[in-house]
Formats: C-alpha cells, structure tokens, sequence
C-alpha cells in the first residue's frame, strides 16, 4: 500500500516538474513584477503585504485557475484563447499605465492606490491572477492527457504550491535584502560593515531596475498572450509574425531569436496598452462630464425647492 503511494506521489512529482519547466520565463516574469507593489510601504507592513499577496495568489490557482482550466479544456476548449487575450490585454494597459508614469503621467489615483495596502494588495493579486493563469495553462498543455484526471490535479497542485513557493520568496528576500544589509552594516568585522553598507547603497537603483523589468515583463507577456492566442482564434498572421521573426533570428542563435520575439510582444503590448489607456481615459472623461452636467442641472431644482 506504501510503495504503492510511493509511487504514485513520484509519478506526480515528476510529472509536475517536467510539465513546469516551460512556464519557467513566466515564474521570472511574476517574481520581477511584484516587487514594485510593495514599494512605498513601510518596512514593518513588506513582509505582511507579501504575506497577503502569496494568500491571494494560492487563491487565485486552487479555486479560480485550476477548477475553470480543468472544466474548460474538458468541455470548452474554445473559450481558452479568449479569456487569455483579456488577461493579456489587462497586463498590457498596466504596463502602459506604468510606463506613462515614468514621463510623470498618473492616469486616474495611481499614487493614493500605491499608498492603500488593501488596493495595492488587491491590484497585485489581479496581475497575478493573469500572470498565473499562464503559468497554469502552459503546466497543463505540458501533462500527459492519459495520467488521469486526479492525477493531472495532483501535479496541477504541485506546480501552484512550488510556483507559489518560489515567486513570493524571491519577492520576500528583494524586499527585506536592504535590512539585512542595515544589520551587516553594524556588524563588529569590518568587511561585513562595508558589505552591507554597499549592499544598502545599491537597493534603490536595484529596485529601479526591477521596475524597468518588471514593467517590460507585464508588456512582453501581455503582448505575447494577445498575439499568440489571437492566432488561435484565425488571426494567424500575427503568430506568423512572430514565428517569422524568430526563424529570422535564428542563425544567430537561440537567445537572440528568444529576444527580438521578446521585443516585438513587448512594443505590441505597450501599443496595445497605450490604445487602452487612452480609451479608459476618454470613457472616464465622458462619464465625468455627464456626471457633471446632471449634477448642475440637479442643483437649481434644490434652489427652487
């Protein structure tokens, strides 16, 4: 009985392991996006805020991603391409917004939404949801169909604790990498005392940098998910694009081919997100000003009583 059970968690194991090695660019992408939704806060709130977000993000795989991937690929295989074309959408109008910020352009209350830890938590977890769902979806296009639906579930399990698991610790040691170095810094031994102090010194450009990446990794794979899956749904030329630019590339190697496939995903996910950005805008104005309007026709009516 055991060695029976023995054998069937190692299928599983394996069979997790192998099928998440894919979504690997993914995992990167998420552990450099998140950080920058715990800057801002303070030190004592990072690790709870992380805490919170990891929660949501478990949440997100086992009663959302992993229940509606399962019923889908089962009955509607269809709707998938779709539903990751909004979520890949949803990623490039972030990463637009994020990328007018950097000009000193904040569209609606970006700035009061970084300092609410209940809006900068639920705004995380909603890019994970995206970002995850990918990371989903490739593991289980990598499972064998014929181990069976519980054990598809089991690795499914598997790759959402280990995936999990290593995104919100890497986000975990970012975040707090700078108070370590404040310790080493008073530190008696001398090198360790110039170490942390170095180590102080250089967080605030790491942490610019892992904005830039995390910015360009929300428009790379929002871009590729809207590309991608909208050749799934007959608009074959944009996949061919993207092929075409990696056979291209080819010849001089796999990560220059991996990269000018990159680029092209992420100029198209910030144009993407540019367009949407602007038609959220026009939306919100319209809506302002039709508030406004009735709102002062509503007001002499007071007067008169």
């Amino acid at each position: 009985m055991s060695v029976g059970l023995l054998a069937v968690v190692d299928d599983i194991l394996s069979a997790a392991l192998k099928a998440s090695a894919k979504a690997a660019g993914v995992v990167i992408d998420d552990a450099a996006v998140t950080p920058q939704y715990v800057q801002g806060i303070t030190p004592a709130r990072e690790l709870p805020v992380v805490g919170k977000i990891a929660l949501g993000s478990l949440v997100n795989k086992f009663v959302i991603i992993i229940p509606i991937a399962l019923v889908l690929t089962a009955f509607a295989p269809g709707v998938l391409p779709y539903l990751l074309i909004a979520g890949g959408a949803y990623l490039c109008f972030e990463g637009a917004e994020k990328v007018l910020e950097w000009f000193g352009f904040h569209h609606g209350d970006a700035e009061q939404g970084g300092r609410d830890e209940r809006r900068l938590v639920l705004g995380a977890v909603r890019t994970d949801l995206i970002l995850s769902t990918e990371i989903m979806l490739i593991s289980l296009s990598n499972l064998d169909p014929g181990i069976g639906i519980w054990m598809t579930l089991g690795a499914l399990a598997v790759i959402a604790l280990l995936m999990t698991g290593v995104v919100y610790g890497a986000v975990a040691l970012l975040v707090k990498i700078d108070d370590i170095g404040l310790k080493m810094a008073k530190s008696d031994e001398r090198r360790v005392r110039h170490t942390g102090a170095r180590i102080v010194r250089s967080m605030p450009a790491v942490f610019r940098v892992i904005s830039v990446v995390g910015t360009v990794a929300m428009l790379w794979v929002g871009g590729h998910l809207v590309l991608v899956n909208l050749g799934e749904v007959g608009l074959v030329f944009l996949t061919d694009l993207l092929h075409g630019i990696e056979h291209l590339l080819a010849p001089l190697g796999g990560f220059v081919a991996w990269l000018g496939e990159t680029a092209v995903s992420a100029v198209a996910g910030l144009l993407l997100g540019l367009v949407i950005v602007g038609i959220v805008m026009l939306v919100a104005r319209i809506a302002g000003r039709r508030a406004a309007f009735h709102g002062g026709e509503e007001a002499p009516r007071g007067a008169h009583g």
